[in-house]
């Protein structure tokens, strides 16, 4: 072959590679994630793990995958629903010997109560978990309604808790609406932050990506008078704003 040959099979070779790939990412911005041949197998995983249906409008479909397969195999719902008794629907619970069904009506709407911090009589503010799903008023819909990425990021990095709901307690008084030292009331409690803090930019850009896919749930937080007293009450209209 010669070498002008040779040079036009490598341009046409490169041109069609260019072309495919172009088509994926069509693909993909179109929402057909099933067809995109992903190089990254958690991706294709995380599309075919995710328990809810997916909105990709605007969104990065790839990220949304790849944060699928970061929050549903980290096990995020384990703790973001409303507790045990009700994460799976009674037809579908994995411990009865049953397919697993997620409840999707409590995918991460937050409430499950991990109680008080082990303090004697009590005296401390239940830890709650938050509702991760989005609404239509804000970037995430993350407790506190402005969690940017930005945000997220740090909360994830530093375990930074711009919401505040458990203060720390200050002058030796104990109380339900407060934690006590040494527990840090700028810092999230229970919540693995310090595990997670290792995850990747790209795998953390992945999670605020899913979670802006989920559907919105107006939350799973118990009634007022509650243990979840110090948890602020959502907006009866969160999800239809």
């Amino acid at each position: 072959m010669s070498p002008a040959k040779s040079r036009i099979t490598a341009a046409t070779l490169a041109s069609a590679a260019l072309i495919l790939l172009g088509m994926m990412v069509a693909s993909a911005g179109n929402g057909a994630q099933g067809q995109v041949a992903y190089s990254d197998a958690r991706i294709r995983i995380g599309f075919a793990i995710a328990p809810v249906p997916l909105n990709l409008d605007g969104k990065n479909p790839a990220l949304v995958g790849l944060g699928s397969y970061i929050v549903n195999t980290e096990g995020c719902n384990d703790c973001h629903s409303a507790g045990p008794a009700t994460e799976y629907v009674p037809s579908g619970n994995p411990y009865f010997g049953r397919p697993k069904q997620v409840n999707a009506s409590k995918y991460l709407g937050g409430g499950r109560d991990f109680g008080p911090l082990g303090v004697p009589g009590n005296l401390s503010a239940h830890i709650i978990s938050r509702n991760l799903t989005p609404a239509p008023d804000n970037e995430t819909g993350l407790p506190g309604g402005d969690i940017t990425y930005e945000k997220f990021f740090q909360i994830i990095r530093d375990g930074t808790d711009f919401d505040h709901l458990h203060p720390t307690c200050t002058g030796g008084v104990l109380n339900s609406g407060c934690i006590p030292p040494p527990f840090d009331g700028n810092l999230l409690q229970v919540m693995p932050w310090p595990n997670f803090k290792n995850f990747t930019d790209r795998e953390l850009r992945a999670v605020y990506e899913y979670l802006r896919a989920v559907p919105c749930l107006q939350g799973n937080y118990p009634g007022p008078g509650g243990a979840a007293a110090n948890i602020p009450p959502e907006p009866a209209d969160r999800c239809t704003q």
